[in-house]
């Protein structure tokens, strides 16, 4: 089990394991329901829903989809209906690493730029790539599109047949469901505007 202490107090606020925990009493699912619609493990789910770890964006939208809402629901307080939605700086929850970090989990650190409209196609983020060797990087994929704007640093993507370095100014837009991964090239952390879209 987690140290507790590790967990980030933003990601405690956000209450993400008890809106999954909600979501899926409400669907009847048990963990091992959940398990097999996200290809997560029970024990990994079970973690996610008492905040012992901090999921990253890729498990919210299987657990989005699996649980039949779009993933600014894990982002927001309360429902809201209205058309135009704005976030101020001082709204947005800053997601960060943990301090115990376990092998295998994806490194970086992200901000949700828009947490009030409901039901929203897109979801954009702010995200820090902290540096890393290769042999640290983590492959992901998932349904949807994603589109990555690099601001600061220097970033290299590759999925299992490329690689892309981007600089300042570059941006890539891809299928998500290919396998990718980022890492940071740069001394410093490099950071992105990157959209992701889940198909409904």
């Amino acid at each position: 089990m987690a140290d507790q202490q590790s967990i980030d107090p933003n990601v405690e606020a956000l209450r993400i394991g008890d809106k999954m925990k909600e979501m899926r009493e409400k669907h009847r699912y048990t963990f091992q329901d959940l398990a097999a619609k996200t290809d997560l493990s029970k024990e990994y789910l079970t973690q996610v829903e008492n905040n012992e770890v901090d999921p990253p964006v890729a498990t919210l939208l299987k657990l989005a989809k699996a649980l039949n809402v779009s993933m600014s629901y894990f982002f927001q307080d309360q429902a809201g209906s209205e058309k135009i939605a704005v976030t101020r700086a001082s709204e947005r929850t800053r997601v960060e690493r943990r301090p115990h970090h376990q092998p295998g989990e994806v490194n970086y650190i992200y901000e949700a730029l828009e947490a009030k409209k409901a039901e929203k196609q897109m979801q954009p983020f702010l995200v820090e790539f902290p540096p890393q060797d290769t042999s640290d990087m983590v492959f992901v994929s998932h349904e949807g599109e994603e589109f990555l704007h690099l601001l600061d640093g220097r970033l290299e993507f590759r999925s299992t047949d490329r690689v892309e370095v981007l600089d300042p100014g570059d941006s890539i837009y891809f299928e998500s469901d290919v396998s990718h991964s980022f890492r940071c090239l740069s001394e410093q952390p490099a950071r992105a505007i990157v959209v992701v879209w889940s198909r409904p």
